[in-house]
């Protein structure tokens, strides 16, 4: 974040200071005390299960120069720093960012999807690197309050924004692209991730194209051509349109090869053609390095610096990581998972050159409401038809995928109640030349059964 005066801090926020010298500036914005860096300024967020402003004091002592704090808060000013009062934190958080990247002025590349994002910014990141100075989301602070915090760690010698958008509700993606006013729209699929609160794929799709009509006439909106809402979601933008894919697209990957720590490719664009290579296996990721393709020829880099940039990209934690452990290769997709992005994986995994077994190891998928239960039995079906030699199930919510791939074929499944109890049965089991790939949703935290592995 390039410094800010208080006065600008206020104005930003639509907030009034209540205490503290409008000259003096913050070099940080931070909602959370455990990370809060000196100079910072602590924005006392309040949530179903905490209140920041109970964390006032703390922040100070760890060196916050100013607070932002709701009007409506009793008593004093806090002693010991600078008190910026707003209506409330939340609201002015987003609205302080909003104008934080106006100010700047840089480009921002703005994505969502279902699955893929984070991978798709960190393809891009990379890829632009090559030859800008970016800022990108940090992991995948992506929401109401991480886009706003991942906005505002930017700073005037960044050219380029490359943010990630989430959701889980309607109308947050419209809301989301207002705060980071996007030049370029990316959007990796309309998957079924968070269909419980969404209640249809159409509906996901109508929330997902928000960002395609947050793009102005003088942007670009990028596609995955393979998608089926990908026409749907052209028709809503004003801006040029471009999609990516195998045998659709303007980008197109042709010669695909998996190797023993990635993908082999060639990227057809433009009338040219040049090889590339992700290290990451499945041909989800061929998309969203496509995808990051078409950005980067978007802003005038050639295939060559594109294809360097996409060989160079370091994929965020638990996306399809690969490590071997006692000459077992296991594949960490732990981070998160869906009916499709699990479909993605498992083809993933069924692709890849084998010198022993293929191993699936499966945890809950969430958000999937009233139809989790087929859902999950689908994907242990799905495991047995792609050909993996033993599908492993972990907690009660992934007890279908059990009772689907057995009923495909019997014997080669097997269900545990606990992290422990299925690495107990890998670390007995799993042998030399063995490929094992771990997925399940954010909260049954599967990369627990790889701790355990050590």
């Amino acid at each position: 974040m390039k410094h800010l005066s208080l006065a600008a801090v206020t104005d930003f926020s639509g907030g009034f200071l209540g205490a503290g010298c409008p000259e003096d500036k913050v070099n940080s914005v931070s909602t959370d005390t455990r990370t809060l860096c000196e100079g910072a300024l602590f924005v006392a967020l309040r949530g179903e299960n905490f209140d920041g402003h109970d964390f006032i004091a703390t922040a100070i002592d760890a060196g916050a120069v100013a607070v932002m704090i709701d009007m409506e808060r009793k008593g004093n000013n806090p002693e010991g720093c600078a008190v910026v009062r707003v209506e409330d934190t939340h609201g002015a958080l987003q609205l302080l960012a909003r104008n934080y990247r106006m100010d700047l002025g840089l480009t921002c590349i703005g994505i969502t999807g279902s699955n893929g994002k984070t991978t798709t910014k960190d393809f891009i990141a990379s890829v632009l690197s090559e030859e800008f100075s970016v800022s990108a989301t940090v992991g995948n602070l992506n929401n109401h309050i991480g886009l706003p915090l991942s906005i505002l760690a930017a700073d005037d010698s960044h050219e380029f924004g490359v943010w990630e958008m989430g959701m889980s509700m309607p109308g947050e993606i419209k809301q989301l692209a207002a705060i980071a006013s996007p030049d370029v729209g990316v959007i990796t699929n309309v998957g079924l991730a968070h269909i419980e609160s969404m209640k249809s794929r159409e509906a996901i799709a109508r929330e997902k194209g928000m960002l395609a009509e947050a793009v102005g006439e003088e942007g670009l909106v990028i596609l995955n051509g393979e998608d089926r809402y990908a026409a749907s979601i052209s028709r809503r933008s004003s801006a040029r349109v471009v999609t990516v894919g195998f045998g659709v697209g303007d980008f197109r990957a042709v010669a695909v090869e998996q190797t023993g720590t990635g993908v082999e490719f060639t990227i057809v664009a433009n009338g040219e053609k040049h090889p590339a290579f992700i290290a990451a296996p499945g041909r989800h990721m061929i998309i969203n390095a496509l995808l990051a393709t078409a950005v980067g020829s978007h802003l005038g880099l050639s295939l060559e610096v594109i294809a360097r940039g996409l060989s160079r990209a370091k994929l965020t934690a638990g996306r399809m990581q690969q490590k071997d452990l006692g000459g077992v290769a296991y594949i960490d997709d732990s981070y998160n998972s869906n009916p499709d992005s699990m479909r993605a994986a498992l083809n993933a995994l069924a692709d890849l050159k084998c010198d022993g077994r293929r191993i699936v190891v499966i945890g809950g998928m969430a958000e999937l409401g009233e139809i989790s239960d087929i859902e999950h039995r689908k994907v242990g079906e799905a495991a047995a038809c792609a050909g993996i030699d033993c599908i492993l199930s972990v907690g009660e919510l992934a007890a279908p995928v059990h009772a689907g791939a057995d009923c495909k074929v019997p014997g080669r499944a097997q269900h545990f109640e606990s992290h422990g109890e299925c690495a107990e049965f890998l670390s007995r089991e799993a042998r030399s030349g063995d490929i094992v790939l771990v997925k399940g949703s954010r909260c049954f935290a599967m990369e627990r059964v790889l701790e355990e592995l050590g």
